[in-house]
């Protein structure tokens, strides 16, 4: 009898899965997935001091896929009555400044006064690579742990001023997860802080002392948009620096005109890694929140604030609707062409593609 020959490669015959076992898995995947994209139960959860759905809706509205744009608009408008109950807050500084390490330091302070913090921190992104490292999270390791905290990194992506192009609308929605405090950390670049001044109530400036930064902030003018400085790092050897800083910054402060809320802007030194002066900082916040609140600017300058927006939202429309023309994108490249052989000037090729319908 001859002997049966096999082979490594046969076939044996397993076992076959279940159509209603697939059919199952499908369906139970297709009602989860119609579960995180439905608006409603989104706005649920948000409105019930969910943070993963917080999460959702800010990611939902930073998303430049069109077809997120409706749900957006849908989360957004949902949210609106239940935002404007918080405290805006602006920190900005050069970069080595410790804003991070400072921004850790007063959320722990505020949540231990039964706060709770949101922090939308703005990650500058490459012109190159148009990536971004998004590491604030890592750099305030205990209050990314502190369950009254919430911590957003955003790339700027091209944003005027490093501020990412939705923070506006993420503020709503942190408001309206019930975050009392939404604080609002720029890239520190020093020449576009007008984005940052114009979303928040109160704009804090951190300075150095000793590093040449009196002189520096004085010629950008960035004292002219802060309501408070404060003079971070004063600890050790620093210490004395720091108090003469303040010195010099007080005599900055009169240069400038009286600001129209009728508040004086003050100026005071801390230690984010010593926790000291700290609370002094938020006493000085509260300050002005109840002096403008009081003589009616605050709320003016929230209706002048969404008036601006309101035109950059319309001017940062009509730029997109424009570049997404199909006849702007067939005839851009051929001006841009143009330009580079010199047989046209910029100003020409502009005219000519505002012209084109």
């Amino acid at each position: 009898m001859a002997k049966k020959t096999t082979s490594a490669l046969q076939e044996n015959k397993g076992v076959s899965k279940t159509e209603t076992t697939n059919a199952k898995s499908i369906g139970s995947l297709k009602k989860k997935r119609k579960a995180v994209l439905s608006v409603d139960s989104l706005v649920t959860d948000l409105l019930n001091k969910n943070t993963s759905s917080l999460s959702r809706a800010i990611t939902l509205i930073e998303s430049k896929n069109p077809k997120h744009l409706e749900q957006a608009t849908q989360v957004i408008k949902a949210c609106l009555p239940h935002a404007n109950k918080s405290i805006r807050i602006g920190i900005t500084g050069v970069p080595g400044v410790g804003k991070s390490t400072f921004i850790e330091a007063f959320g722990k302070h505020l949540t231990a006064h039964d706060k709770r913090v949101a922090v939308l921190a703005i990650d500058p992104s490459s012109t190159i690579t148009k990536g971004s490292i998004l590491g604030d999270k890592t750099r305030m390791e205990a209050l990314v742990k502190d369950k009254n905290a919430y911590i957003r990194p955003s790339a700027s992506g091209n944003a005027l001023g490093g501020v990412a192009r939705k923070t506006r609308e993420s503020i709503i929605l942190c408001e309206a997860a019930g975050f009392d405090v939404i604080i609002i950390e720029t890239v520190g670049v020093g020449q576009s802080e007008t984005t940052v001044h114009s979303m928040v109530d109160f704009f804090l400036l951190l300075k150095l002392a000793g590093a040449g930064d009196e002189l520096q902030g004085i010629k950008r003018g960035i004292i002219e948009m802060a309501d408070a400085i404060a003079i971070n790092k004063s600890d050790g050897d620093n210490l004395k620096r720091a108090k003469l800083a303040k010195v010099e910054f007080n005599r900055a402060l009169h240069l400038y005109p009286e600001k129209v809320s009728g508040w004086l802007p003050k100026v005071t030194t801390c230690s984010a890694l010593q926790n000291d002066g700290i609370d002094t900082i938020w006493e000085l916040i509260l300050d002005y929140v109840d002096l403008t609140t009081k003589n009616g600017f605050f709320n003016k300058k929230r209706a002048e604030q969404n008036k601006f927006w309101l035109i950059q939202t319309i001017e940062s429309q009509l730029k997109s609707n424009f570049f997404n023309l199909d006849s702007i994108k067939k005839e851009l490249q051929k001006q841009l062409d143009l330009i580079e052989q010199n047989k046209t000037t910029p100003f020409a090729a502009a005219d000519y593609l505002l012209s084109l319908k």
